[in-house]
């Protein structure tokens, strides 16, 4: 096994290395792992999508975890997981460690197959994501700065009460049950080309290689990371297990700074590329599912989107499946990328005047919006910025608009009454 490095891209060269000492899961495991599963998750759709086909010059096809149970993959892993047990583990409990979709995973098992569940969150996991836990009816310990320490102080309480671990990725079962959506992948389309997976611990990507290279060897596996975590990368650049950790990153789905080891050994033989792709276009991509697909996912879940976007991966007239692996958003987090996102496209603009304060003036601002067909979203008057002189106010618009076109209009009929503006795209005019 060798791999070659450029730019973003990580190229997985494997040469067929028998890793059966690993305890690998197979394709056998993967179909076992399915029956049991099978009315207790959903069989989520495979969705095409005619806009993203046209835009890449391929056929794009969604696999829609993000309807899955708990909004998420990590169900499946962790009902197989947990059937594992023996009587007297299930009798003690389990207990993860988890910031979001792991911690869902397992409060759901634990209810549905009657185990005590005790998750470990970060001190800075947000309200909703304590919340939809607890609605499995598990129990939250808040503690821990971040994953490693929580993880640390998870593993203790493991060991004090006699509790079993369960792991988010680096496991036999929650590998095989993470490659059901493999098989369902090469069941809906058998001659899939091409599967873009988000890659965080291993997990998910380690299971889907499995099952997919089994059934059709030629289907390329590619995994997607934040450019900001990209531990898988440059484990695969390096030749053995780092951490990675460059700055911090929205799709927390995939921020992992460590890589599992049974996942990195199944990653070498099954995978083919690893690529990294930045905050800002993952943002971009869920924007535009959530516009284009009416499809809600989490950043880590539009990162397969995202790698396209920024010409990761060869996709033109293949069959792409791209796994859209979550949808718990943080609403307060999308409200954000929405907003940049119709700046991005010309949607959104704010505009910033020094008007004098006199009366009438704002009203002929506001009337020439207005009638240029733009729609005030918000406005803004601040009299008391240090820059703003004796006698004049600074205003803010945020208006919404059809496109460019349309906000030149709007934007040249603002020329006309007089007063200086500067547009959210920082041009001064006059």
């Amino acid at each position: 096994m060798g791999v070659r490095s450029s730019d973003k891209r990580i190229i997985v060269l494997y040469d067929g290395i028998d890793m059966e000492e690993y305890g690998i899961p197979t394709i056998e495991n993967i179909r076992e792992a399915e029956n049991f599963l099978n009315g207790k998750i959903n069989r989520t759709p495979m969705d095409y999508s005619a806009t993203l086909s046209s835009q890449f010059s391929c056929s794009v096809y969604l696999k829609l975890e993000n309807l899955q149970k708990t909004g998420s993959f990590k169900a499946r892993g962790a009902l197989l997981k947990m059937n594992s047990l023996s009587q007297e583990e299930r009798k003690r409990g389990v207990i993860a460690v988890s910031a979001g979709n792991h911690a869902q995973g397992v409060a759901y098992a634990g209810q549905i197959m009657g185990i005590g569940t005790k998750i470990v969150m970060p001190e800075f996991t947000t309200p909703a994501k304590v919340n939809a836990v607890e609605r499995y009816g598990a129990d939250i310990v808040l503690k821990g700065k971040d994953y490693s320490e929580a993880r640390e102080i998870a593993l203790e309480i493991a060991g004090r009460e006699g509790r079993a671990f369960i792991e988010g990725f680096d496991d036999f079962h929650i590998i095989a049950g993470q490659g059901t959506i493999g098989l369902e992948i090469m069941k809906d389309l058998p001659d899939t080309d091409i599967i873009v997976v988000p890659a965080g611990g291993g997990g998910l990507i380690s299971g889907i290689a499995i099952a997919a290279k089994t059934i059709r060897p030629e289907v390329r596996i590619i995994g997607v990371q934040s450019e900001k975590i990209d531990s898988i990368a440059q484990s695969m650049a390096k030749g053995r297990i780092v951490s990675s950790v460059k700055g911090e990153t929205i799709a927390d789905g995939i921020a992992i700074r460590t890589p599992g080891k049974l996942n990195i050994e199944i990653i070498k033989k099954y995978v083919d590329e690893i690529v990294t792709v930045s905050d800002e276009t993952m943002a971009y991509a869920l924007f535009r599912l959530l516009e284009r697909n009416k499809i809600l996912v989490e950043p880590s879940g539009a990162a397969p989107l995202a790698a396209l976007m920024e010409n990761r991966v060869n996709v033109k007239g293949k069959k792409v499946v791209l796994v859209l692996s979550g949808g718990n958003a943080n609403l307060l987090m999308l409200s954000k990328i929405i907003f940049k996102s119709m700046e991005m496209e010309n949607q959104l603009i704010r505009i910033e005047l020094t008007i004098p304060d006199k009366p009438g003036t704002l009203y002929r601002i506001a009337q020439a919006i207005s009638e240029s067909g733009g729609n005030i979203y918000h406005a803004e008057v601040d009299n008391l910025k240090e820059d703003t002189p004796v006698g004049h106010q600074s205003v803010t618009f945020s208006v919404n608009v059809r496109d460019r076109k349309h906000s030149e209009v709007l934007l040249e009929k603002l020329k006309n009454i007089g007063f200086p503006f500067r547009t959210s795209s920082n041009q001064t005019s006059r």
